[in-house]
């Protein structure tokens, strides 16, 4: 889940960043200390969780939920007292500083059973993606993808007719490919099963490519291999 943190008070955004680092699907992708900032990456950024403080100079939690269409939100605060009103905004949770990692947990295991419901009534399953490269869409059937790599905050997807270069994570292209085909093998490598030609100890051939096998990861790559 692509989450930000909207706070004015540099001790609390230190705090959620920490805990936001805890949760392993969580993946935080701007910190943010006025709302206006949060504004301007909202209309740029697929975002899926935000954490908003309440009090803040420029505008306040409360301002801003009624202002912008916002993501599914966590309220964080100092004060109880906002919390009727908070809740007629259909926010996820209200979490009162200091926070503790237990009920922040609680906070976003809500907000992921939320998403993951939706996602399982909005998933279609396709064979194909359409990638833009330039000012052109192009249709990339599934099939023809042999692997993905991570590249810092872009990631390439090499298929038989080419590379295609993306500003995304490994992660959320990770979500939108079929699990029987697509697995990860590395921290920066997801590989197509069908396009696997070999297999030598830690190192995957694809089209006289070697793409290296995590020890975190290897387990479950041989566990999906068809082996004789």
């Amino acid at each position: 889940m692509k989450c930000i943190i909207i706070d004015d008070d540099d001790a609390s955004r230190a705090v959620l960043k920490r805990l936001v680092q805890q949760v392993n699907y969580l993946d935080l992708v701007s910190v943010c200390s006025k709302p206006s900032e949060a504004i301007n990456l909202l209309k740029k950024d697929q975002i899926d969780l935000a954490f908003l403080d309440i009090e803040m100079p420029e505008m306040t939690g409360m301002e801003l939920l009624k202002s912008v269409a916002m993501p599914p939100t966590i309220l964080t605060t100092t004060h109880k007292e906002y919390a009727l009103d908070a809740f007629e905004h259909n926010i996820i949770d209200y979490l009162v500083k200091p926070v503790a990692l237990p009920r922040f947990i609680k906070a976003v295991e809500k907000a992921k059973a939320i998403q993951d419901k939706l996602a399982s009534q909005d998933v279609v399953e396709r064979d194909y993606f359409f990638i833009k490269k330039d000012s052109v869409h192009t249709k990339v059937p599934t099939k023809d993808i042999l692997w993905i790599e991570a590249l810092g905050d872009y990631i390439t997807i090499h298929t038989l007719n080419g590379k295609y270069i993306l500003h995304l994570t490994l992660k959320s292209i990770e979500n939108k490919l079929p699990s029987d085909k697509f697995i990860r093998v590395h921290r920066s490598y997801i590989v197509n099963i069908d396009n696997v030609g070999m297999v030598e100890d830690t190192t995957i051939f694809i089209n006289n490519n070697s793409i290296p096998v995590g020890a975190l990861y290897k387990d479950n790559f041989i566990k999906v291999l068809n082996l004789l």
